[in-house]
C-alpha cells in the first residue's frame, strides 16, 4: 500500500498547487481589471489569455490534488499556457497585467520542475 499523504499540505504537489491556485485569482482579476480599461479594445487579446490561463491553472491544481494519472501532461499545458499568458500581460504596463505576468511565469516554472 502506497503511503499516501493525509493532507494536502503534505503532499508533493503543495507548491504547485498554491502557485497554479494564486495564478488563476491573478488572471482573473487581471481580465477583470482589463474589461474597465478606457482602451480595453487594446487589452482583449490579454483579456483572452488570462480567462484561458486561470482555467487550466485550476483544473491543473484539482488534478494535482486528486494525484490525478495525467499530472505530467496536464501541468506541461499548463506551463505553456501559463507562458503564453505572461508574454501577453508584459506587453502592458498596469500593474495588474505586470502582477499577473510575474504569477504566470513562477507558475510555468512550477510545473515545469514538477514534470521534470
Amino acid at each position: 500500500m502506497l503511503d499516501a499523504p493525509t493532507s494536502l499540505s503534505e503532499s508533493r504537489y503543495w507548491e504547485c498547487i498554491a502557485a497554479c491556485s494564486r495564478c488563476a485569482l491573478l488572471c482573473d482579476f487581471c481580465a477583470a481589471a482589463c474589461l474597465r480599461d478606457a482602451h480595453v479594445e487594446h487589452m482583449l487579446n490579454c483579456v483572452a489569455q488570462d480567462v484561458e490561463c486561470a482555467e487550466i491553472c485550476r483544473f491543473a491544481a484539482a488534478a494535482m490534488a486528486r494525484d490525478s494519472a495525467h499530472v505530467s501532461a496536464i501541468c506541461e499545458l499548463c506551463a505553456r499556457i501559463c507562458e503564453a499568458c505572461a508574454t501577453e500581460c508584459e506587453k502592458h504596463e498596469a500593474d495588474h497585467c505586470q502582477d499577473c505576468a510575474e504569477s504566470c511565469r513562477h507558475c510555468a516554472e512550477l510545473c515545469r520542475e514538477l514534470i521534470a
